[in-house]
């Protein structure tokens, strides 16, 4: 690895982590929602199928795959952000009525091209993450992966900023900042999304910048929390919030002057040894030899308890039980048994976010923006959760396998289903916490058990199959609670009251019992396969 090279490592996880901050535009629609169906005279179907729009998108996810084999990450990148600039920008010129009379497929398809934008850039973070860090490919991508989960809230503060009091004005504000803020953020990192010579040996003092950078994530979730909860204004938020994101450069900056030191005193080492008298210079070499020889000794000694540690985690990662395509994977009993368990929470989970807009309508609360920054703000913490305990407790005794984690995060889901039967306000706001959390949770351990199921080698097809189910979710749960919302209803199609959605918090209620039942099927059938491994 060159002398600059480790610096340019950390500032192209610094990138990713800016692109991850802004990358989860489809996380903002709950937030406008009710506005685009006001100002655009959808129905409260239509408003669902524009979710399902959003994530039928990603369907579509595997060209960017293969244009990151075929192109420059920074051309992948741009594409995405331009596929973003059209998604939202025509939508934005729609509502504000500089093209006129919008047909519902036109804006159906926009949605589909804005949510297949987050594959392009998503996929360049992957590539960038796993190759520059190949020593914590899990944690590199585990940890800029959690911060998209900051993308709700880091919007909603900056549109709470812009428009504190006018809901038309917002909507029209969130689909401008979803099609500019993506592309100008692209723009700026786009020359540090490249792959980075980092040699075939683990660098020194990897750990400790992987610690440092942990504490500087908790740090910026315990303030989005604190934040989401508490009642600083709009102003105060936004900028907090963009002093956190600035804070990771602390990293590679302590690098590169770490480096410019110990060049430097290389080079006045040498220029010592150069003016050493002849008579004294036998001595000096005998010396400088044992000393050469003690050093290269403890290198080795790094350089192989090194090795054993990323070994360690490497295969803690990606250990695999079995490599095999889509074809087998599919005949599988285990993966039936993962895809309903992903289908029956995390997928659950996703459509309640979604729906978050109009669940907080029908009960009367006027606090959208406010609790799509919370659930933002705990997803936060739960896409990060996998990946903390995987780095640090990885080894430890009491560190439950996957398939158990999947079972200890449904559970709580199916009871906080149940706790939104109550029509107080704090059942709204702690049932979103804790389905933010788990719902992130899942997203992230998600990778991972795909991994060690089913194989390295056909990864990226095998999870677009998994998370195919998200897709399908959407349509059949948004579209059944549309339903039983429209019945429930006036006869203009509107809601108000508990009964909008009482149906459907039992019928989730319920599948996310099912999908916990299902996770300790899984976690039963695997469990002899993760106790070799542990």
């Amino acid at each position: 690895m060159s002398s600059s090279s480790n610096a340019f490592q950390w500032l192209s996880l610094v990138a990713i982590i800016w692109l991850q901050s802004i990358n989860g535009t489809n996380t903002t629609f709950p937030a406008y929602s009710s506005q685009l169906k006001n100002t655009l005279s959808l129905s409260q179907l239509q408003i669902n199928n524009l979710v399902f729009a959003s994530d039928a998108g990603k369907l579509f996810g595997w060209f960017s795959g293969i244009a990151a084999i075929y192109l420059p990450l920074w051309r992948v990148l741009m594409i995405g952000s331009l596929l973003g600039l059209i998604g939202y920008g025509v939508q934005f010129l729609f509502v504000t009525d500089k093209i006129s009379s919008p047909a519902y497929w036109q804006i159906f398809l926009l949605t589909m091209v804005a949510g297949n934008s987050v594959c392009w850039i998503n996929t360049v973070c992957y590539v960038v993450s796993i190759r520059n860090f190949p020593f914590h490919q899990q944690v590199a991508v585990g940890l800029t992966t959690s911060y998209q989960g900051l993308s709700a809230k880091i919007y909603t503060d900056i549109v709470s900023t812009a428009f504190p009091s006018s809901p038309h004005k917002r909507a029209q504000a969130y689909l401008l900042l979803n099609s500019l803020l993506p592309l100008l953020v692209c723009v700026v990192v786009a020359p540090l999304v490249r792959n980075i010579d980092v040699g075939t040996g683990e660098p020194r003092n990897m750990a400790v910048g992987f610690n440092l950078m942990f504490v500087i994530t908790i740090a910026t979730g315990i303030y989005a929390v604190i934040t989401s909860l508490g009642s600083m204004i709009g102003l105060d938020r936004m900028i907090g919030t963009g002093v956190f994101l600035l804070i990771p450069l602390v990293i590679p900056i302590v690098v590169k002057i770490r480096e410019k030191i110990s060049r430097r005193w290389s080079l006045d080492r040498e220029n010592r040894v150069y003016n050493v008298s002849i008579d004294d210079q036998n001595g000096l070499e005998s010396i400088e030899s044992g000393v050469v020889k003690q050093e290269e000794e403890e290198e080795h000694s790094t350089v192989q308890v090194h090795d054993e540690v990323g070994e360690v985690q490497v295969n803690h990662g990606i250990g695999v039980r079995e490599e095999i395509g889509v074809k087998l994977m599919v005949q599988r009993i285990d993966f039936w048994l993962y895809f309903l368990v992903y289908f029956f929470s995390a997928t659950i989970g996703l459509v309640f976010l979604n729906t978050l807009g109009q669940i907080a309508e029908s009960r009367g609360s006027s606090k959208t923006s406010s609790l799509v920054s919370l659930s933002s703000s705990f997803g936060f913490f739960g896409r990060l959760m996998p990946s903390l305990l995987d780095y640090f407790f990885s080894r430890s005794e009491y560190m439950i396998s996957r398939p158990a984690f999947l079972m200890a995060l449904a559970a709580p889901m199916a009871g906080v289903f149940f706790l939104l039967l109550n029509p107080a306000n704090v059942s709204l706001i702690i049932s979103t916490a804790i389905i933010g959390v788990c719902t992130g949770a899942i997203t992230s351990i998600a990778v991972s058990i795909t991994t060690e199921l089913f194989g390295t080698k056909k990864f990226s097809i095998n999870h677009n199959v998994v998370v195919a189910n998200i897709s399908v979710g959407s349509f059949l749960f948004g579209y059944s609670s549309a339903l039983l919302y429209r019945k429930e209803g006036d006869e203009d199609g509107s809601c108000l009251g508990m009964a909008c959605y009482r149906s459907t918090f039992i019928i989730w209620g319920s599948l996310c019992t099912l999908g916990t039942v299902l996770a300790l099927t899984l976690y039963a059938r695997t469990r002899k396969f993760y106790s070799k491994r542990s």
